[in-house]
Formats: C-alpha cells, sequence, structure tokens
C-alpha cells in the first residue's frame, strides 16, 4: 500500500457500516453532537425570527448582545414548544439521515417503517422535554435558555433509555 492510499483508506474504513464497535459509537457519537448543533441553531432561529420566544433578559441575548421582542410569559412558553417542535422535525430528519448513510447498517425495516420508528422514540423524549420546557417558563418564570437546556438533558436521558432499553439490546 502506497502512502497515498493510507489516509484513503482509513477514512473509507471509519465511514463504513462495518466499522469496529468503538468506531460506530464513536461516529453515533458524532451523528447526535450534529443534530443537537442542529436543534439548537433551529430552535433558537425560530425563536428569534418566527415564533418570539426569548426574552429580553435571556442570559443568550445579554451574552450576544441581540434584541429580543417583549413576550408575555405564557405566550413565550406556548412559542417555545412550537419553536421545539420545528427543531425537533429538522434535527431528527438530520440525524437519521446520518445515521443511515454513516452508522448503522439500514434494512431491518422499509425505510418509510425505519424512519417512523426513529422518530416514536424521539418522540418520546422530546415531548416530555418539552412539556418541562414549557411548566419551567409559565410556571416558574425560568429563562427560555436555561428551560431550554433542562429539556435537552430530560430528552437526552429519555431517549438514551428508551433506545438502549426498548429499540436495542442493550
Amino acid at each position: 500500500m502506497t502512502e497515498e492510499s493510507r489516509p484513503a483508506s482509513l477514512v473509507a474504513k471509519i465511514l463504513s457500516r462495518d466499522a469496529n464497535p468503538v468506531v460506530q459509537f464513536l461516529k453515533y457519537a458524532v451523528a447526535g453532537g450534529i443534530a443537537t448543533a442542529v436543534h439548537i441553531l433551529t430552535f433558537f432561529l425560530a425563536g428569534f425570527f418566527v415564533f418570539p420566544c426569548v426574552a429580553s433578559d435571556d442570559i443568550l441575548v445579554r451574552l450576544f448582545g441581540l434584541a429580543a421582542p417583549v413576550v408575555e410569559e405564557t405566550l413565550r412558553a406556548r412559542n417555545a414548544v412550537f419553536c421545539n417542535i420545528i427543531a425537533f422535525l429538522v434535527s431528527n430528519t438530520v440525524c437519521y439521515i446520518i445515521n443511515r448513510l454513516f452508522v448503522f447498517k439500514p434494512g431491518r425495516h422499509s425505510m418509510v417503517v425505519e424512519f417512523l420508528l426513529f422518530f416514536a422514540v424521539s418522540a418520546i423524549s422530546v415531548g416530555l422535554g418539552t412539556f418541562l420546557m414549557g411548566v419551567l417558563i409559565d410556571r416558574f418564570g425560568i429563562q427560555t435558555t436555561y428551560a431550554f437546556g433542562a429539556n435537552m438533558v430530560c430528552s437526552l436521558a429519555i431517549n438514551y433509555a428508551l433506545r438502549k432499553f426498548f429499540v436495542f439490546k442493550g
């Protein structure tokens, strides 16, 4: 093997769906990180431009010197839920595509069933996390950024548990 073909071979091995379990786990983590970044970006873009949910005293607004409209707590909570639904749809589609192309072997189910199962597990976790976020904003007046963080942690924990014990074999 020549020196020039080694890096290409290594990249091909890493991108292969037949990579060893450690590499597969790392690819799964990278896919999750990309999906999380897409979720956060989509949530806050929607929160600033589509359904205003970020208040002027929010840490993100203060940290970056952004302008935010004044929105009443109940409306802010409802809008945050809408933003999270939009972010969920976008980020889970991205996550599914990355996992299907680079992490797991597709084919156990038809592509439509596979896609729906992937979303079903995530929908449970994001539903509970979104409910928590809405309650934290509406009932406790917590800043959107902190409530969104609690939503992400809750969703991550539930998603991991459901996939580990109900989708995969542990």
